[in-house]
């Protein structure tokens, strides 16, 4: 089994408030986190730098761009 530590995320967890798509008003992304797909492909381990608190809080899952998982890798080589 392949662990996070040594392979590239390949998704961005966004804490997401306001915005209303109904309405098409957009809501405020911020990044707070990484995910890693299992290799069955069956779910994701997800690594939370910040923990967005308050009520109704949502978050996203979105893959990786190709230019996004580079610059995720980045900042681990500091």
């Amino acid at each position: 089994m392949t662990t996070q530590t040594n392979r590239k995320p390949s998704h961005a967890v966004y804490h997401v408030r306001g915005g209303d798509p109904k309405s098409g008003k957009k809501g405020f992304w911020t990044k707070v986190g990484a995910a890693w797909l299992h290799d069955d492909k069956e779910g994701l381990n997800i690594q939370l730098d910040y923990l967005p608190v308050g009520e109704n809080v949502k978050l996203t899952v979105r893959v990786l761009k190709d230019e996004q998982a580079a610059d995720a890798t980045q900042g681990e080589a500091a």
